[in-house]
């Protein structure tokens, strides 16, 4: 995905499954996806005749160039649609093979894609769940699906830290906790990870800006001082308590 960007192809889509999501979407669409490759790119162009096929060639001799295994042109707009119908079917696949599922929302570099995949392979087995991967490579942004059962308080406990592991990996890869989604409730402890108490404060002189009253959505998108400590995401070092002026619960 770098190496098509840096080529200085802008595609008018460029979206990536892993393989466990390929075979997911392929069982629900038949699109005729490779299901024994170990993931899958999907790349559109867009403008005039002529300039679509000389984009087109251009990034098959990138892709060819980067080691793809198998290199396939939709024939015609029926077919073109049906390739695009597993990444537009995703969510609805995975919700065929799960009770449940989490989706993630955070954003790395696009030279760091290989390396995410490895760690989200990894935490699969450290949190015992299993996780689809399917997100825009344009842009780094992640969409891994976590699949659990709500009903099972455990597995619903183990997705939760699986997210956030997830979140705070793109950190220290270079990433963001949030894409396009947003931060909302969900993410709120991931964020003290990626800002610090001071980057925070001037968050809150925006708001107090524009929500001096705090009438919208309070308790949201910016964590406070002290529910990072409560989160344990606070370093404690020889038991003296930063910001001993909270009000502590």
């Amino acid at each position: 995905m770098a190496a098509v960007i840096a080529a200085g192809i802008i595609p008018a889509g460029l979206e990536m499954m892993d393989k466990p999501m390929t075979a997911a979407v392929e069982d629900f669409v038949h699109a005729g996806y490779d299901l024994n490759a170990e993931a899958i790119l999907l790349c559109e162009a867009d403008g005039t005749p002529e300039e679509v096929a000389e984009e087109i060639d251009r990034m098959l001799e990138v892709l060819s160039g980067c080691g793809a295994t198998r290199l396939e042109v939709s024939k015609d707009e029926a077919q073109r649609l049906k390739f695009w119908s597993g990444r537009k079917n995703a969510f609805p696949a995975s919700g065929r093979i799960s009770p449940d599922y989490m989706c993630m929302d955070s954003t790395i570099p696009r030279k760091r894609l290989a390396d995410i995949l490895v760690a989200i392979a990894q935490m699969e087995k450290t949190y015992d769940l299993r996780c689809l991967n399917v997100f825009h490579a344009g842009d780094g942004n992640l969409h891994p699906l976590i699949l659990f059962d709500a009903n099972d308080p455990d597995q619903l406990h183990r997705c939760e830290l699986f997210g956030a592991d997830i979140l705070e990996t793109s950190v220290r890869m270079g990433g963001t906790v949030t894409g396009e989604h947003g931060v909302g409730v969900e993410k709120l402890g991931s964020m003290c990870v990626q800002f610090s108490p001071e980057e925070r404060e001037q968050m809150f002189s925006v708001k107090r800006a524009f929500d001096g009253a705090g009438l919208l959505n309070p308790g949201k998108v910016i964590p406070t001082l002290t529910r990072c400590a409560e989160g344990g995401k606070m370093h404690v070092k020889k038991g003296l308590l930063p910001f001993p002026e909270l009000e502590r619960f």
